[in-house]
Order: C-alpha cells, then sequence, then structure tokens
C-alpha cells in the first residue's frame, strides 16, 4: 500500500485524511503482557510507531531520544516499537525478545518478521516514526534519528488539540515489562585478559564491568553501580550506560568504549577508579567538531577499542568512522571515514565504513569487524598517512555463512575481531552464532565453531580462544582446532522488497520541511547536503556524487536490471525567531538504501522523506 500524499509535508492538509492501517506482524507481540494490540484499542491516544531493527544503531539511538519522551507523556503517548528485520537472523523471534531486553527497551514491541506493517505504511527506511493521532489518523512520518525536539514539541501540540476537542484519554499505557531473568552476566559485549590471569567483561545490560576470576564463570568483583549514568569515582559509585569494548592502555589501566554515554572512559585495576577520558556525554552531530581537547568533544556510539600506531583507535559506530585518543596530548580527532554508511576502501580520510564494532591488531594493521557491511576491513600505514582495505565483504546488502576464498566468502554482521598467534584473525560472526577465521596467507575464510549464541568478541587465554557468547550470558572456552568445522554455505540479501522504478531518467527528491518554529539555516551558504551513489556502481550512468539541491534527476544505465541506491541527505534547521540573537540549531541526516527493480510501468520519481512534523489533522 503506498499513500502519496504521506510523503509531502505541504500539501498533506489538503488531501483526504488517512485513516492508520492496523498493525500486524506474525512474531506476534512483545512487553504486552501476552495480549495483541490493536490501534483500535489505542484510540484516544497519541501512538507513535517505530519502525527499527536491532542491528542498526541509528535505530539504537532513537530508543535512547524516546525515553524522556516516554517517560514525560506516559498518561497521553503510547510508543509501539515495529520490529523490521534486514538480516536473517533479525528476523528469529528469540532475537528479538533477547533485543528488547538488551536494549531496556520499555514500551510494546511488534515482532514483524516479513515486514507486513513496515509495507503497509510505505517505509523506506531505518529509523523511521509515524505519528497516529488519537482519532486514529496518521498525521506525521519522520524518518532517521536526532528528531527529538521536534517531536517533543508535536506531541505537546497533538495534547491541547484533542483535549480541547474532547478525543484525547488519558491513563496508563499497555506496557508488561517480562521478568528479570537472575544471571551473573547480561548481555556481555567484550572482555579483557587482565594481567593478573582474570577477565575484565562489560556487562552490556547492566552498565557494568565485571571482573570474571580465570575459570571464567566467578565473580571477582563487579565496577559500578548497575544503573545508567555518567559518574566516575570508585567501582562501587560510578555509572556506565551500555559499555562494550575494551582495552589496555601503556600505562596499565584500561580504556572503555561507553557506547551509550557517547564517552571514553578509564578503569584502574590498582584502584577502581574510573574516570572519564572523552566526551561530553552528548551525541555528535554533523557540524560538530572533529577534533579537540578530548573533554570538550562530542563522541557517537564508541563500541571498541584498540591501541595502535602510539593512539587508541575508537571504532566510532554511530557515525561510520574510526577516531583515534591522544593520551599525551589528550585530544581526539577523526582518523578515517567521511560519516557515510557504506563499504569504500581508499586513503583513510576517504573510506566509508559502515558500524564498525570490533577493533585487533597485528603487526602493522588494525583489524576492523564492519558490522552492518558483514565484513572484516583493515587499515594500514602508508607511508605517512593510512589506507583502507577489505579482506571479507562486499557491501551492505550481501550476507551470508559461506567459506573459501574471501573474494566469495560470507559473513552476518560480525561484531568482533581477534588477533591469532599466526597472523590471522578470529572473527565473531555474531549473526552467524559462529567463530570465523580469516588467513591473509592464504587469503581464505574458514569456519572454527558454531552453535555460538550471537558471540560478540573473543581473547586469547593460554592457548585457547575465550569467546563472549553474549546471548548466553557467558564466556565460552574453545580449542582452537586445527581444521575448520565444515558448514554448509548459505547465501543472503536483505529481504525487504525492491521499489519497481521505470529505465532511464529517475527524479529523486528529499523531502525536507523544517520542524514548526525553525527554518532552514542559510547564514554561511547553503544548508543542505545530497550525496548519491549506487551499487553496483555501474548502475547509475548520471547523477551520482555530491550536492547541495535536495532534488536530483538520475540517469539509470541502459541494460541494468536491478541494484541498490545509497542516498544521504542533510539538513539543517534553526529557531525561527529574529529576537533571538543566538538561535538553537538542528542537523537533521539520514542515509537510505533502496533496492530498485529497473522494470517498463515504473515509478520516473522516487520521494524520500528527510524530516518534518506537520499536523494533518484539520
Amino acid at each position: 500500500m503506498v499513500w502519496p500524499g504521506l510523503l509531502f509535508h505541504g500539501d498533506m492538509a489538503s488531501r483526504a485524511r488517512v485513516r492508520a492501517p492496523e498493525l500486524i506482524g506474525r512474531g506476534g507481540w512483545l512487553n504486552t503482557g501476552g495480549t495483541d494490540l490493536t490501534l483500535t484499542e489505542l484510540r484516544g491516544r497519541i501512538v507513535i510507531l517505530d519502525f527499527w531493527t536491532f542491528c542498526c544503531v541509528n535505530c539504537l539511538h532513537v530508543l535512547d531520544e524516546l525515553r524522556e519522551l516516554e517517560e514525560k507523556h506516559r498518561d497521553t503517548v503510547v510508543i509501539v516499537g515495529v520490529h523490521s528485520p534486514k538480516f536473517v537472523h533479525e528476523a528469529e523471534h528469540q532475537a528479538v525478545v533477547d533485543a528488547v531486553e538488551r536494549y531496556e527497551v520499555h514500551h510494546p514491541v511488534l515482532d514483524d518478521p516479513e515486514l507486513a506493517t513496515w509495507k503497509q505504511y510505505a517505509v523506506r527506511a531505518w529509523p523511521t516514526l509515524v505519528v497516529i493521532d488519537p482519532e486514529g489518523y496518521v498525521v506525521a512520518q519522520h524518518a532517521g534519528e536526532g528528531h527529538a525536539h521536534a517531536l517533543e514539541t508535536f506531541v505537546a501540540q497533538l495534547e491541547a488539540e484533542h483535549a480541547a476537542k474532547g478525543t484525547l484519554r488519558r491513563g496508563d499505557g499497555p506496557f508488561v515489562p517480562p521478568e528479570p531473568v537472575p544471571t551473573e552476566l547480561r548481555f556481555p559485549g567484550k572482555a579483557l585478559l587482565l594481567p593478573g590471569g582474570t577477565f575484565l567483561v562489560s556487562d552490556t545490560t547492566r552498565h557494568q564491568l565485571v571482573e570474571l576470576a580465570a575459570d571464567g564463570e566467578t565473580v571477582v568483583r563487579r565496577i559500578g553501580a548497575g544503573e545508567r549514568g555518567l559518574t566516575d569515582g570508585t567501582g562501587e559509585r560510578a555509572r556506565f550506560s551500555e559499555p562494550q569494548g575494551l582495552a589496555p592502555l601503556p600505562d596499565g589501566t584500561v580504556a572503555v568504549a561507553d557506547t551509550v554515554n557517547h564517552a571514553l572512559r578509564r578503569y584502574d585495576p590498582a584502584t577502581g577508579e574510573v574516570t572519564t577520558l572523552a566526551g561530553t556525554g552528548r551525541q555528535w552531530w554533523q557540524g560538530s567538531p572533529t577534533e579537540g581537547p578530548a573533554r570538550e568533544v562530542d563522541l557517537s556510539s564508541p563500541w571498541d577499542v584498540a591501541w595502535f600506531a602510539g593512539r587508541l583507535w575508537i571504532a566510532m559506530a554511530g557515525v561510520h568512522q574510526l577516531w583515534t585518543y591522544d593520551p599525551e596530548a589528550g585530544t581526539v580527532r577523526a582518523a578515517a571515514g567521511t560519516t557515510n554508511e557504506g563499504l569504500v576502501d581508499g586513503p583513510a580520510g576517504e573510506a566509508w565504513f559502515a558500524q564498525p564494532s570490533g577493533l585487533a591488531t597485528t603487526g602493522d594493521r588494525l583489524w576492523i569487524a564492519d558490522s552492518e557491511t558483514s565484513a572484516v576491513r583493515y587499515l594500514q600505514r602508508d607511508g605517512e598517512d593510512f589506507t583502507v582495505r577489505t579482506a571479507v565483504g562486499t557491501g551492505l546488502f550481501d550476507f551470508g555463512h559461506r567459506d573459501g576464498a574471501a573474494e566469495q566468502a560470507l559473513l552476518q554482521h560480525p561484531l568482533g575481531v581477534t588477533a591469532l598467534p599466526d597472523g590471522s584473525v578470529a572473527i565473531s560472526d555474531t549473526y552467524n552464532h559462529a567463530l570465523r577465521r580469516y588467513d591473509p596467507a592464504t587469503d581464505e575464510v574458514t569456519t572454527l565453531a558454531t552453535d555460538l549464541r550471537e558471540p560478540s568478541g573473543a581473547v586469547l587465554a593460554d592457548g585457547d580462544i575465550v569467546v563472549v557468547e553474549s546471548a548466553r550470558h557467558r564466556l565460552t572456552r574453545l580449542r582452537l582446532p586445527e581444521e575448520a568445522v565444515r558448514v554448509e554455505a548459505v547465501a543472503h540479501r536483505t529481504q525487504r522488497a525492491a521499489t519497481g522504478i521505470a529505465p532511464g531518467k529517475l527524479r529523486l527528491d528529499v523531502v525536507f520541511q523544517a520542524p514548526e518554529g525553525q527554518k532552514l539555516d542559510t547564514r554561511y551558504g547553503p544548508s543542505t547536503r545530497l550525496l548519491v551513489s549506487s551499487t553496483p556502481p555501474e548502475l547509475l550512468a548520471g547523477g551520482d556524487g555530491a550536492g547541495t539541491d535536495l532534488s536530483r534527476e538520475l540517469v539509470l544505465t541502459e541494460g541494468m536490471t536491478e541494484g541498490v541506491l545509497h542516498v544521504s541527505a542533510m539538513a539543517a534547521s534553526c529557531d525561527d525567531d529574529p529576537a533571538n540573537e543566538y538561535p538553537a540549531c538542528h542537523v537533521h541526516q539520514q542515509d537510505w538504501g533502496v533496492p530498485v527493480r529497473i522494470t517498463e510501468g515504473g515509478a520516473d520519481r522516487l520521494p524520500l522523506v528527510l524530516a518534518g512534523m506537520d499536523d494533518t489533522s484539520g
């Protein structure tokens, strides 16, 4: 079902109002106590549909953005997560159950493995928010992250309007929390072998670090109060928010990627003290500084850390980059990646990544688990500069479990890499539930072990490899076998339905309207940016590249039948108040990967909604 009117904000009020389709999904409902919800039952409440998938770091950002709004408007607003998978693993119901607990989702979630509701609402990107008014009509659609301010304003308007009309119903929401499960670890992220033979583990969902004895099971101590927060101090007082990566620093302390705090922390095993090395606690946005004093520069979802080439390297998953921290100078800087999401090799400053989530070093290489492209990449010194190359992986939409020559091998959303003694690399192939190995000497990929539940990292210990089985809440010790386990090859492409487009010319329109009370910021030149590319590159005969106009004519290569259009758009808006000398400004950014099928009779225009909240109920 396609609603042309939903994609336009200027003329929506003049069109017939659109009743929100019912919510359907074969996987059923979570966080409702076993009850199936309907929009009819939610009539009278403001409903916000959050179309998300748990592999997507932008979706995780939106979950965090919604927490405050969810609490503030708990008697009028019902947020419903619609889980819409990209990867095959994400279509598994238990994986969704795990993700809802892992990321502390405190609202109902519809498991929609076949994208039924996604299609009904004509969604094109993760994440997308759809607002339904108390009378059951769609009144706004908003793609991407960073819209909390606009959403808060819009919700307040809807509350006032429908309270006056008598159509607003207040009361408790339908959220029913699941029963907690007692385990020593809960969705651990990464592990580090300490000099004394014990293991330090990031206990992500409990917002702690945990030191385990050499057996990998017995708790020696816990570091952190166990509640979300950004607080330094003793191990009992300190607070983290979903910590992930761990790496030893030259002074004997440990760097911690404090992911949801957008910060880099330091833990001293000798004293138990936790301090903050880098980050402000705020998320980095386009236009923010990319270098400077470490405590004054914003970061974005740092996922892993590793010492390499005299610096601490940071896998900055939230902006698809690698950053570095210089402990002597006390500074951070963006070192590789452009913030565009994709798989592009070359000079570090020109390369594209997609949620780098794991780091490891072997000699002159920094290995990278580039999760969204299901790839293993590496960064290598090239004279005075660095170059990025891909060892395994082909792009955002190809994944699977296939061994053999690296150019043919497939992974599925790996989150960790571990350097092995012979110069090869162990890969925590997370969504394949496997430990894989890439050998640069032979340029081949093999499987070391299977039946691991969402492995997210691994560490060597006494000749064994100890794997973090995140979804089994434990560390698992394995012998490194001499020969790989044989696994039947499987290849996949993302299951999103392709958009049918006509051959020849295609009009691309990124629809943007500044939220109410704001206007485009043109004080320093153009306030918009549009970047277009394709997979394969030969799909486009014209129209690719960068520009400032949000509309563009694309030319499709004759004879091509399918591919993926990659679109990255940005717009900056500021508060429209002439009396305010220093207006607050906001950056709206979204990346789309749109699978397309070229067919006679297909569409000759592709509209994508960047941002904008519009009340169309009048």
